[in-house]
């Protein structure tokens, strides 16, 4: 069997920092590889794998801005297309864009969906419905006029999150720096809490950490700017909690699931696919506001910090993802073949 996966290039794949969809690209490929399917990635050009590495594209377009995106994302997709027929299979994790070619091609795709952007592209999932197949990373983000072969939850690489009993005494925020994920909302749970916070991740949004991020910022409000995998390990291990305030439906949310593995637990808004993530009272508390969050900072000492990394182990491993999607291969090519 011979599987193309297609990663985004807005980032390298795995990221340096954020992009969690080339960090499934990459998880995926790197199970797979392990698993001993012949596997290749398309990604950019400074990408990493154990796999082959197909790339047209030398760098994310997010990391080079002299880049015109929609010019990259079409050559990039239309390498791996001219190829198609030198696969068995292709696993798609770039969106609406290359299900365009599903006509034209033989060679069968499977797409993980990530989240939808908008409804205005749901026209394109909607015309590829009988000539795709699709996977949804949380029952919370499925469409209903489409259809799903499965909901495989995101697969990490366990051994990259290490298990800490005893904590320091700070509150984390693991995310971009976005009205969406609620970074505001996690400054005012520490200080109602009166605990010390960190904050760590991307600013997407500049106006927003200048007007409602930067005036806060003090010795017990810590802004620590985007973090690499080993700094993220040491600090979501090294938090009492997982603050995860979050504004919209998630389909998934990497940093709730990577928190669990090394032990610390989550309190995050019950909303989008938060309830799959979290076990209320046994991992982590799902609430519905500010005060209610607070409020759950003090129940912190009732969560066994080994449960949340059992319950994460048991849900959200590479090897479980990487183990339903070769089954879903076998299922997709004994009819397509």
């Amino acid at each position: 069997m011979k599987i193309a996966v297609l990663a985004p290039v807005a980032w390298r794949t795995p990221p340096r920092h954020y992009g969690p969809w080339e960090q499934m690209a990459s998880n995926l490929t790197e199970g797979l590889s392990k698993a001993g399917i012949e596997v290749t990635l398309f990604a950019t050009g400074d990408s990493m794998t154990s796999g082959k590495l197909d790339a047209v594209i030398d760098e994310g377009y997010e990391e080079n801005r002299d880049q015109d995106a929609k010019v990259v994302e079409c050559l990039h997709i239309s390498n791996l297309m001219d190829q198609a027929g030198d696969f068995d299979l292709i696993h798609n994790h770039y969106d609406f864009l290359p299900l365009t070619y599903a006509g034209l091609i033989k060679t069968p795709m499977i797409t993980t969906i990530h989240g939808f952007s908008s409804e205005k592209i749901i026209p394109v999932y909607q015309k590829y419905n009988d000539r795709s197949y699709y996977v949804s990373i949380s029952d919370s983000d499925r469409h209903p006029s489409l259809k799903y072969l499965k909901t495989v939850y995101n697969g990490i690489d366990t051994s990259a999150f290490v298990f800490n009993e005893h904590p320091d005494d700070y509150l984390l925020f693991f995310g971009r720096i976005h009205p969406d994920k609620g970074t505001a909302e996690a400054i005012q749970i520490a200080i109602q809490s009166g605990r010390k916070l960190l904050i760590a991740g991307i600013i997407q949004d500049q106006d927003y950490f200048n007007t409602r991020i930067a005036p806060f910022l003090s010795a017990d409000i810590e802004f620590m700017g985007a973090a690499g995998p080993e700094q993220r390990n040491d600090l979501l291990r090294g938090a009492s909690a997982l603050l995860h305030p979050i504004s919209f439906e998630e389909p998934f949310g990497l940093s709730v699931a990577e928190a669990m593995l090394c032990g610390t637990p989550v309190i995050a808004y019950r909303r989008g696919s938060m309830p799959e993530l979290i076990k209320h009272g046994k991992t982590g508390f799902l609430v519905k506001e500010v005060e209610e969050a607070a409020a759950a900072v003090a129940q912190l000492d009732s969560i066994e910090r080994a449960g949340c990394r059992e319950w994460a182990m048991s849900r959200f491993s590479q090897e479980r993802m990487v183990k339903d999607y070769i089954s879903l291969y076998h299922q997709i090519l004994s009819v397509t073949s």
